[in-house]
């Protein structure tokens, strides 16, 4: 059912405007929450890993754009254009609500220029057990309070691109799920299998070395033969401002560095994941 609206005044409507992403999350406590996804394509790639909508918001230029996608069959040289997918999804779930307003309305949205004029309000999952996502994995990611969703989500987008088999995420990391990390992540955020842990220690416990990325003397090269020879092997990801803890470094199989030159020591951490990705897978 599409129902247009000149204001955000009614319970369904009011969670794209009302509520913070933490509110969300925690709505249906005990129960899972909610979660925001922005943009055609981070929509469809979370509605096929399994995601059910809530509702949907969309711009009425692009609705009618997606309506006359809709009717021409959905071919021609824009067939991956923004309509064209809301055209896919919204032929696909005619079971959602769907609100339809206009620029001047949904402006009003923080952040609604990246949206791609399309929203949802979709349903969070249960998060698996550590131990379910990584029961197979050779190649994971473990992220200690990396606390930037720009950070987050880039780092999955790698992690999705050359093939790491899982992403941890220690407490008080930012949630991959938050508009802006789903949004940066291109919705690789929904490929990637990961979830939440208390510390490092419980990647160790799953039986994976630990490859710690700092800046010590003893530290060994990304290219290193050792890491490659790991069969189960966590590279070990910390915060934006100080890097990772002490005694995770002191606690790790190996400390790994990326060589540099021109005097630069270090990279953002979503730079630097990405090197460790593709090297180390």
């Amino acid at each position: 059912m599409i129902t247009e609206i000149y204001e955000f005044n009614t319970s369904e409507t009011a969670v794209y405007t009302e509520r913070s992403e933490r509110q969300l999350a925690t709505i249906y406590e005990p129960q899972p929450g909610l979660f925001l996804a922005e943009s055609p394509k981070v929509i469809g790639r979370a509605l096929a890993a399994g995601y059910e909508p809530q509702s949907f918001l969309v711009e009425k230029e692009l609705l009618l754009s997606a309506a006359e996608k809709h009717f021409a069959g959905g071919t021609g040289e824009n067939a991956d254009s923004p309509a064209a997918e809301a055209a896919q999804i919204l032929d696909a779930r005619p079971d959602v609500p769907v609100y339809v307003a206009n620029f001047g309305l949904l402006s009003k949205i923080t952040g609604f220029q990246f949206t791609g004029g399309f929203l949802s309000a979709m349903k969070r999952r249960p998060l698996p057990a550590a131990g379910e996502i990584t029961k197979n994995a050779r190649r994971i990611v473990v992220l200690e309070h990396v606390m930037n969703p720009t950070n987050v989500g880039a780092i999955m987008r790698s992690a999705a691109a050359f093939g790491m088999d899982a992403v941890l995420l220690t407490e008080g990391s930012a949630d991959p799920l938050y508009r802006r990390a789903a949004r940066v992540s291109m919705g690789t955020v929904f490929q990637v299998p990961w979830t939440f842990v208390k510390d490092v220690e419980e990647v160790r416990a799953l039986g994976f070395s630990t490859a710690a990325m700092a800046l010590r003397e003893n530290a060994k090269s990304i290219d290193d033969p050792a890491l490659k020879a790991e069969k189960k092997l966590a590279v070990l990801m910390g915060s934006e401002e100080t890097g990772l803890k002490k005694e995770t470094i002191d606690a790790a199989d190996h400390v790994v560095c990326i060589p540099m030159k021109n005097g630069v020591d270090s990279l953002n951490v979503a730079a630097a994941a990405a090197l460790a990705c593709w090297e180390l897978c």
